[in-house]
């Protein structure tokens, strides 16, 4: 199987906050938000696996600023990392200035999924190779986040998660 590279799964959804999409503030809720980055996501997994993919876990999300109405919102997501059968997806959320067009980071989730066949059996996917300082430092993270899900969920011991012990032993 060819290693392929986060670009190649890169994902770019733009769309605008309509009314019906607003909490009392006037702000896009955050659900709609967190279907909006699930959608950008899997269609990136769906990219670099060529497999059905199903959302294993919401791992993070940040709400760092409001999406007021009106604003025209792009999401960028693409594989950070491959492992056997799942994978890592960053996402990231900008919103653009009405006026001047310069875009602004307002949020970012990591999401996991997992490639599965007809049956929903997982399958084997491609390894990942970063290519940008960006991809290789969201690449290193990515096997401390998923050793912290395993263990948070009793699937690992904590002792067996070497890449999180070596962030507090020197």
């Amino acid at each position: 199987m060819r290693t392929k590279t986060p670009k190649e799964s890169l994902t770019v959804l733009t769309d605008l906050v309509l009314p019906g999409e607003t909490n009392y503030l006037d702000n896009l809720f955050g659900g709609e938000l967190l279907a909006r980055m699930d959608r950008a996501c899997s269609i990136a997994a769906r990219r670099h696996s060529r497999r059905i993919v199903v959302t294993a876990s919401v791992n993070h999300v940040a709400f760092s600023k409001s999406i007021p109405v009106g604003s025209v919102v792009t999401l960028e997501a693409k594989v950070s990392r491959a492992f056997t059968s799942s994978m890592e997806v960053f996402v990231d959320v900008w919103i653009e200035d009405r006026q001047s067009g310069e875009k602004t980071k307002v949020n970012e989730g990591i999401y996991t999924f997992v490639a599965v066949d007809e049956t929903g059996k997982p399958v084997p996917i491609a390894k990942i190779e970063p290519e940008t300082d960006l991809e290789k430092q969201r690449f290193e993270g990515a096997l401390r986040r998923k050793q912290l899900s395993l263990v948070l969920a009793g699937k690992m011991k904590p002792d067996e998660a070497t890449e999180l012990k070596a962030l507090f032993t020197s």
